[in-house]
């Protein structure tokens, strides 16, 4: 090879070998200072796009851990407030065994009895009320509520806190806002006054379940055959007044309604819960508490079917029947009573207890699928510090024997000065 002084050959692949192991050492001191092995799609284009997806997956997984957290919360302050409901039940029940004992009471004592048990039951239906979490009601009926415990959609659990007739832990909803162990029977005084109610075809007193508050449709013994549709409902006003309770019919919520059928059902549990009414305190023999429709019936003062809310055809009135005690009255029936009641709640406290077990057992899952998608998410982006360290060693020696080839490269040009001497 002839001796050139436009072109140093050997310089110029000393200079592309010192840039390459530039170029290698530069990403090694980036992995090894960053801590990850991709830094950039160019790193590892496919590797990234896995890496990414990893990541996504840890941090949904993470947060589920979060929100599973939060539903052992509510199901720890819902059943902890049952807890003293459950308390509260108890001594109502020792209360109503003590006031049995007709022996050894006089009026005055029940009375006096009477006074502590309407107390406790109050203060059931302030527990039921107050009960929250994160500002929801827990304890009123309506909490029905999903938690996500996955990284991906529709991975839930649901949490429903209601007596198994879908009402709220407070007195009426677990039946037991009308015992009273003063009672040795007696008829309540029928409604006296109201408005606007609608109209229907027929009356059939014979299909309402013991105890129970129904507005009845049309049809024949057993059937209820309402022709409305929702709307029909959504727009009745006007109130009716019993046992010193209004039940204002323009205040019912028919949100959950799909059609007649089910508006009519939220009607008739609005108004039991607004009049303090449960099944337990009356029987079917004596006449539930029911209004009908029938051009039989006599009406009730206050009362009319007039209006542009008619259910059916605009010549019947409607109706009230005047419930009854039950035969077992008083202090017996009260006891009967609050044991319904107790295991009514005990059943929503198991129930808690059993969702709270399954949301520990899904925090630990889901614990362990963190651990092992971060495991694979790091071998995947994370550097290899002891590979990493031993590529970098090797890239600071070759820049520096590069360098100092470059520098005896530039030099050889040198030794062509002697030719020209």
């Amino acid at each position: 090879m002839g001796m050139s002084v436009n072109t140093n050959i050997s310089a110029m692949n000393a200079y592309r070998n010192l840039s390459s192991t530039n170029d290698s050492m530069s990403k090694s001191l980036e992995r090894l200072s960053s801590g990850f092995r991709i830094n950039r799609a160019a790193d590892d284009a496919a590797g990234l796009a896995i890496s990414e997806g990893l990541k996504s997956q840890i941090g949904g997984l993470t947060q589920a851990v979060r929100n599973t957290q939060d539903g052992t919360s509510v199901t720890q302050t819902a059943e902890g407030a049952l807890n003293e409901t459950t308390s509260i039940l108890q001594r109502m029940r020792d209360l109503s065994v003590q006031a049995a004992n007709d022996g050894g009471l006089n009026t005055d004592a029940k009375v006096s009895i009477q006074k502590e048990m309407g107390q406790l039951k109050s203060e059931l239906t302030r527990i039921a009320d107050t009960t929250t979490f994160n500002g929801t009601k827990l304890l009123d009926g309506s909490y029905n509520r999903a938690f996500q415990v996955g990284a991906n959609a529709g991975e839930t659990i649901s949490v429903a806190i209601k007596t198994p007739t879908n009402q709220g832990l407070d007195a009426v909803g677990l039946g037991i806002a009308a015992v009273d162990v003063t009672a040795a029977g007696g008829t309540y005084a029928a409604a006296t006054s109201g408005t606007a109610v609608g109209t229907v075809t027929a009356s059939d007193a014979s299909d309402s379940a013991a105890g129970t508050l129904v507005f009845h449709s049309a049809g024949t013994a057993g059937t209820d055959d309402f022709t409305a549709d929702k709307a029909a409902f959504t727009g009745l006003t006007g109130s009716i007044s019993f046992g010193g309770k209004t039940f204002d019919l323009s205040t019912v919520d028919y949100s959950g309604a799909t059609d007649g059928d089910t508006a009519l059902a939220a009607l008739n549990l609005a108004a039991r819960k607004s009049l303090g009414l449960q099944t337990d305190a009356f029987t079917a023999a004596a006449g539930a508490l029911t209004f009908e429709v029938s051009s039989t019936e006599p009406a009730i003062a206050g009362v009319s079917t007039t209006g542009g809310n008619a259910l059916g055809t605009a010549t019947d009135q409607v109706a009230i029947a005047s419930p009854k005690f039950t035969a077992q009255t008083g202090a017996s029936a009260a006891i009967n009573a609050i044991d319904a009641a107790i295991k009514t709640v005990s059943g929503v406290r198991a129930d808690l207890g059993a969702i709270q077990n399954r949301f520990e057992h899904t925090i630990n899952n889901l614990n362990v699928a963190i651990e092992n998608t971060t495991a694979s998410n790091s071998r995947i982006r994370d550097t290899d510090m002891a590979s990493e360290m031993s590529k970098f060693t090797r890239a600071q020696v070759l820049t520096q024997a590069g360098t100092s080839m470059l520098a005896q490269a530039n030099q050889s040009t040198q030794s062509i000065l002697k030719l020209l001497g």
